[in-house]
């Protein structure tokens, strides 16, 4: 599995997204792992074309991170600003 409990950990410290080692629902960490994930998934699509059940699983993730950063708009900027410089998702 790529996504084992270390990997996850090891997500959750490395940046800084969350405010302790087990704070794993704090927008911030929900939003690094979903990024994550999103990558993997883009990197699985490049390679089989056309695997569309895993497309609609990116297609959700997707929607999942993106109501999750509008929460963190309408609830702080500065963290919805914090959280995109890290993981560099807006250009």
């Amino acid at each position: 599995m790529y996504l084992t409990s270390e990997k996850k950990q090891e997500i959750f410290e490395s940046k800084g997204h969350s405010k302790s080692k087990i704070d794993t629902g704090s927008a911030e960490s929900q939003i690094a792992l979903f990024t994550f994930r999103i990558n993997h998934l883009t990197e699985h699509l490049k390679i089989n074309k056309k695997d569309h059940s895993t497309r609609l699983g990116l297609l959700k993730l997707v929607g999942k991170r993106r109501s999750l950063l509008d929460y963190l708009i309408k609830k702080d900027i500065t963290r919805y600003r914090a959280i995109i410089a890290q993981l560099g998702i807006r250009k």
